[in-house]
C-alpha cells in the first residue's frame, strides 16, 4: 500500500480469509478483524455484523459494473471511449 494512506483500524474481509495467521497478524499491527467465522472453525468470535453487511456492499458495488461485458472486457481503444460507456453504466445502475 501507498504509505500516505491513513492507517486502518478495521480489516473487513470474507470467510476466505479467515485463518488464525490472518487474525493474529492483524491483532499484531491494532487492526480489528472483521470476518465471519467457516463452519468447521470451533473457535468462537463477535463479528460486527453492521461492517460485515458493509463490506458485502462495497464487494456487490464493484460487480454491478462488472456485468457490462464492455466494461468486464475492455474493448474500446481509448481511455476517453472507455470512461464514457462506464459514466453510461454508472448512470444506468
Amino acid at each position: 500500500m501507498d504509505d500516505n494512506l491513513p492507517e486502518s483500524r478495521v480489516l473487513l474481509a470474507d470467510r476466505g480469509y479467515d485463518a488464525d495467521r490472518v487474525r493474529k497478524t492483524m491483532e499484531a499491527r491494532n487492526i480489528v478483524p472483521v470476518i465471519r467465522l467457516r463452519k468447521f472453525h470451533k473457535l468462537c468470535v463477535d463479528v460486527d455484523l453492521r461492517l460485515y453487511r458493509l463490506r458485502n456492499f462495497v464487494e456487490q458495488s464493484f460487480n454491478k459494473p462488472k456485468n457490462a461485458r464492455r466494461i468486464a472486457t475492455p474493448y474500446d481503444r481509448t481511455v476517453k471511449n472507455f470512461l464514457g460507456f462506464t459514466d453510461i453504466t454508472s448512470i444506468r445502475l
